[in-house]
């Protein structure tokens, strides 16, 4: 059995917060007021370490290849910079291989990956479902296999051999993107979702956030659009005017997997003669990149990311590495969800254009690891 960490108060209300919303049909202005709640939660300062506080003493001498799923997806190189912090502290050697977006690139890097015989590799933000054989013969050849975002969910992924699955829960963070447009339209969002179903963790978010707005029974979901991460740059801008032409006024929400869409989408909206505090207010469920907190905080075509802590997900990735080369079972950690607004921009490493959750948690891994 997994071990179970004592959470904070602000984790105790978003999950009651949610779990609410999946068990009960609502009155409307009942969903709205619980709408607000959570929101209200999820915006509070992380300030108390919830992780592990015991485990394997540190592995010496160990190398690990990392594989992107994309380098241009912000949340990837998060992950990857504390990963690479990380990686310095405990002395091991860290490679980098870039996916660029196509599953034929992802292949072709875990086949590269596998043949330099590294003691692990670490699956970064993409479905191993495409790789089923060469993660076995991985695995075969007793190489270790962690991920980040690998699957919607966190934990062992036991098909693939896949040790632990570092992320936050997917579907809580979904949730809370959605819940947010409920709460500050009153009940009366009118949005439309935006994914990419190359990745089976985008479209699980799309699906949820779907899901929420359409308990909202006064909110609507105006369209549903399936366009690839990799081509933002390109289709982005035709999409913002096309659907801008479309539904005119009721154009008041984007709901995106990931803060990339926006990247190309705001500048879209400049052109178009939309000032950044006026609709379409865009709300991102994932990865809180550098270029989304500037947004959020100039008001420019964004109102907020519902963030992972990428840099400490990166710090997990090594220390479920050591417990996997120790012969130890997963930590079972999984951070909580967090919402970043204009409001408490500033909170939890928000200087720094990042989330970065103000909790200890370096000091606490290098404590386990017996790292001075």
């Amino acid at each position: 059995m997994k071990k179970t960490f004592k959470k904070s108060i602000t984790v105790s209300l978003i999950t009651a917060g949610l779990f609410f919303f999946n068990q009960h049909t609502f009155a409307a202005d009942d969903f709205v007021s619980q709408a607000k709640t959570t929101v209200a939660a999820a915006t509070a300062p992380q300030t108390k370490w919830d992780g592990p506080t015991t485990g394997p003493k540190l592995q010496q001498g160990k190398t690990v290849i990392f594989i992107a799923s994309d380098m241009k997806n912000g949340g990837v190189l998060g992950v990857l910079d504390g990963m690479k912090e990380a990686a310095k502290v405990v002395g091991w050697k860290l490679d980098v291989l870039d996916g660029a977006g196509s599953v034929n690139n992802q292949l072709a890097s875990l086949n590269q990956a596998i043949a330099k015989k590294p003691d692990a590799i670490v699956i970064g933000g993409w479905n191993p479902n495409v790789a089923r054989n060469p993660l076995k013969k991985a695995s075969q050849q007793g190489i270790t296999l962690v991920a980040w975002h690998a699957t919607p969910q966190p934990g062992a992924i036991d098909q693939y051999n896949i040790f632990y699955n570092v992320t936050s829960d997917s579907d809580e963070i979904a949730k809370l993107s959605a819940l947010l447009a409920v709460a500050q339209s009153e009940g009366k969002a009118k949005v439309v979702i935006l994914t990419d179903s190359l990745y089976e963790i985008a479209l699980r978010k799309a699906n949820v956030m779907k899901e929420t707005i359409q308990q909202c029974k006064t909110c609507e979901v105006l369209e549903f659009v399936d366009t690839p991460l990799a081509d933002t740059s390109s289709r982005m801008p035709g999409l913002t005017f096309s659907t801008l032409q479309k539904y005119k006024d009721n154009f008041q929400y984007t709901l995106a997997i990931n803060d990339l869409y926006f990247d190309f989408m705001a500048p879209s909206l400049r052109t178009a003669g939309i000032k950044g505090d006026q609709f379409p207010h865009n709300i991102s469920a994932g990865d809180g990149s550098v270029t989304a907190y500037q947004r959020i905080r100039s008001g420019d075509h964004q109102i907020a990311t519902v963030p992972e802590p990428l840099n400490l997900h990166g710090w997990q990735l090594v220390d479920e590495l050591n417990r996997a080369f120790s012969g130890q079972k997963p930590s079972g950690y999984v951070t909580p969800v967090h919402l970043v607004t204009k409001e408490n921009i500033t909170y939890d490493g928000g200087d720094k254009n990042m989330y970065d959750p103000q909790n200890g948690y370096k000091e606490a891994y290098k404590t386990i690891w017996g790292i001075k």
